[in-house]
């Protein structure tokens, strides 16, 4: 198992000594890191299917803005 030291501000280190004291706080920093990494993966993938799903709008036939309005006065969304 890893050591690692951080520099955080007074004031939080505080608030998270008195939020857990009497638990471990190795677990939760662990937990909180387990997450964080979650977290920024699933965000990476939903870039991805973001590039992926618009990759060819540029490709893509457009409406004009005449053709939209005409396609709205005949109940089209």
């Amino acid at each position: 198992m890893a050591t690692m030291n951080f520099s955080v501000p007074d004031e939080i280190k505080d608030a998270f000594n008195r939020e857990f004291s009497g638990r471990n706080k190795s677990a939760v920093i662990a937990r909180l890191m387990q997450q964080a990494v979650a977290e920024a993966e699933q965000q990476r993938k939903r870039e991805a299917v973001f590039r992926e799903l618009t990759a060819g709008r540029a490709e893509r036939p457009a409406l004009t803005n005449a053709q939209l309005h005409q396609a709205r006065e005949h109940g089209r969304p």
